[in-house]
C-alpha cells in the first residue's frame, strides 16, 4: 500500500486524503444504521502536488503537507480507489480548514 501511495502524485494544487472512518456504535455501544451515519468531513492528507504554477514558472507553495489533518467541504472531490482502499481528491482551495498540532 505505501508504494502505490509513493507512486501516486497529485498534480498542480491537488491533495489526496484519507477520510477518517464513521462512527459505527454509540458510547452505549448501540449500532448506529448507516444511513444515521454522519458524513465524515475530517481526513488526513495522504499526498499533495507541487502547487498552482505561477506565469513565470515558479510554483506557489502549498499551505498542508503529508500527515496534516483537514476539514473537508460536505459535498466535492473525487474518489480515488486504491488497491482497495478509498481516497479522495480535491483542489487546495477546497479545503475549508487545517488542524493545528498541539504543542
Amino acid at each position: 500500500m505505501a508504494a502505490a501511495l509513493r507512486r501516486f502524485k497529485p498534480l498542480f494544487d491537488r491533495i489526496l486524503v484519507e477520510r477518517f472512518t464513521p462512527e459505527l456504535k454509540t458510547k452505549g455501544g448501540l449500532l448506529i444504521p448507516e444511513k444515521a451515519q454522519a458524513k465524515v468531513l475530517d481526513a488526513t492528507v495522504v499526498a499533495v502536488g507541487s502547487g498552482l504554477r505561477k506565469e513565470d514558472g515558479t510554483f506557489t507553495a502549498m499551505t498542508v503537507g503529508v500527515g496534516d489533518r483537514v476539514l473537508l467541504p460536505e459535498y466535492g472531490g473525487t474518489k480515488v480507489e486504491i488497491e482497495d482502499k478509498e481516497f479522495h481528491l480535491f483542489r487546495e482551495g477546497d479545503i475549508l480548514a487545517k488542524w493545528e498540532q498541539d504543542s
